[in-house]
């Protein structure tokens, strides 16, 4: 008989938690069982990638209405008598005004945002909160499940999360999963009273199907006519993220007459800052912000070298996926960067400035022969991790 499991997740917008969800989606056995999605927001790039088995659960009425912008939102609970929801939109709005911190203005207004949310009527098998902070918090708060399983993405020392808050609810799960030995590290270290739920699953990433996308779609003929060597970083237009450090590292390779061209895929709240910074650098025939793009493989496997300029990562899939494609890299030295990363054999760590992350890939411009050291050193990995969805079978 098949198990019914429960994936819960914000969207799937582009993120790397949203293309880890739907690989891992790809890789499960629907002979052995059946699948529900539950999406805050059912929307994103990566919607369409979703396999036909999945089936999506519609948002209750009061959540949309919720999700709305603040008058229009007030307006329709207050029209229907439904007070209480209109002042806890109300205070939801407040609090994340005051909250400075992204990450805990989240953990700090579920309450509010809960309760315009129904409980599911189903029961599961397992339920999964994919991504750290409110799906999670869904899970345990909304779903009726014989396991329940929090996803944790990031390094949570980083993360900007209260543990506090986070503490209670992880004690009502039976596993609390990770993607990485650093990010495990630093869960055991908030959060002692769970040591034994934490778990590691590896990002998932296929080696096949990723070559196979490389190939399906030609780049833009502007991006193909322009000359220098092309860098490439894949990220979201979010502070930690660090695409200003690129941009100014960008800058200094300018300044010393590199020829580069650098590509970044990614969308996101910082656009318009980072769009300022290009300006105020002088670097609008330079740096190119693409936004996001759901087949990102042929701009990484055009690239002469992949940057990926993060002052932080849980463990980042579009590095899996240049290591895959067999690209020259550069890394700004996180905390887990060293799981991806072994300096001078498969890749090169960066300090994380702009200086050392313009010293950095001045020296695989200038070096031909230790990019090609690198690309070789990639060349005798195993990279797939498809098995890592067992795993999973085994937590369920």
């Amino acid at each position: 008989m098949k198990k019914n499991l429960l994936f819960v997740m914000p969207s799937l917008k582009a993120g790397g938690g949203e293309k880890s969800l739907v690989n891992l989606l790809l890789q499960l056995d629907y002979t052995r069982y059946n699948v529900d999605l539950y999406l805050f927001q059912p929307d994103g790039l990566f919607l369409e990638a979703l396999p036909k088995e999945v089936n999506l659960l519609r948002t209750s009425r009061s959540y949309k209405a919720f999700s709305q912008g603040l008058g229009k939102s007030v307006v329709h609970f207050l029209g229907r008598g439904e007070v209480k929801l209109a002042y806890s939109r109300l205070l939801f709005t407040v609090k994340n005004r005051v909250i400075r911190n992204r990450s805990a203005s989240e953990q700090y207004t579920w309450k509010y945002q809960s309760r315009s949310i129904e409980p599911l009527s189903k029961e599961y098998d397992a339920a999964i909160g994919y991504l750290e902070k409110s799906s999670i918090y869904y899970v345990v708060d909304k779903v009726r499940a014989h396991k329940k399983i929090g996803w944790i993405h990031t390094n949570y020392s980083n993360s900007g999360m209260d543990p506090l808050f986070d503490g209670p609810y992880f004690k009502k799960l039976d596993h609390v999963v990770t993607v990485s030995d650093e990010c495990a590290e630093s869960l055991r270290t908030h959060f002692l009273e769970v040591h034994n739920k934490i778990k590691i699953i590896r990002n998932i990433v296929s080696p096949p199907t990723i070559w196979r996308l490389s190939d399906k779609e030609p780049l833009d003929q502007e991006i193909l006519e322009k000359g220098g060597m092309k860098l490439v970083t894949v990220a979201r237009l979010s502070p930690e993220k660090g695409i200003d450090l690129a941009v100014k590292a960008c800058s200094h390779l300018v300044s010393k007459g590199y020829p580069v061209q650098w590509y970044v895929l990614g969308e996101g709240g910082e656009r318009g800052n980072l769009e300022k910074l290009i300006r105020e650098h002088g670097l609008e025939d330079t740096f190119h912000l693409l936004g996001n793009r759901e087949n990102p493989y042929p701009f990484i496997k055009s690239a002469d070298l992949y940057v990926q300029p993060s002052r932080y990562e849980g463990r980042s899939i579009a590095i899996d996926e240049a290591k895959i494609l067999r690209k020259a890299i550069v890394v700004t030295n996180y905390e887990t960067a060293k799981d991806q990363i072994k300096d001078g054999v498969n890749g090169l760590l960066a300090d994380r400035s702009e200086e050392g992350l313009a010293a950095t890939i001045e020296t695989l411009l200038r070096d031909p022969e230790l990019r090609n050291r690198l690309i070789t050193g990639l060349s005798r990995e195993s990279l797939g991790t498809e098995e890592e969805v067992h795993k999973l079978y085994e937590l369920c």
